[in-house]
C-alpha cells in the first residue's frame, strides 16, 4: 500500500481524525495542542495520527490536502484545516455540530 492509500484508508476509517504533531495527550507544538483542546471542549471522540513518527506521511499530506502545516483536521474524510479555523469555527459554532453529525454517523 501505497502511502496516498494509506491517507485514504486511515479517512475512510475514522470519521474525525486528526493529524498532529505528538498524540492528544502529549501534543508537540501549540497549534497541535490547541487543535486537541478545541476538540475536546465540543466533547467528540476523535482519533489522531502523529506524523512527527513518520516523515513521509508528513511531506504525502501536504501533497494530499495542498495544505502545508499541521495540525490537519478531517471530518468524513474532508480537510476542514488547522488549528486557527478549528478555533473560529468554534468560536462560530458551527464546528460542534458538525462534529457531532460525522460521530453519530
Amino acid at each position: 500500500m501505497d502511502v496516498k492509500q494509506r491517507i485514504e484508508q486511515e479517512l475512510a476509517s475514522h470519521p474525525v481524525l486528526l493529524f498532529m504533531k505528538g498524540s492528544p495527550d502529549f501534543p508537540q507544538c501549540g497549534f497541535s495542542a490547541q487543535a486537541v483542546a478545541v476538540l475536546r471542549a465540543c466533547g467528540t471522540d476523535f482519533d489522531s495520527l502523529n506524523i512527527l513518527e513518520e516523515p513521509e506521511l508528513r511531506e504525502a499530506l501536504k501533497v494530499y490536502s495542498s495544505w502545508p502545516t499541521f495540525p490537519q483536521l478531517y471530518v468524513k474524510g474532508e480537510l476542514i484545516g488547522g488549528s486557527d479555523i478549528l478555533v473560529e469555527m468554534y468560536q462560530a459554532g458551527e464546528l460542534q455540530p458538525m462534529l457531532a453529525q460525522a460521530s453519530s454517523a
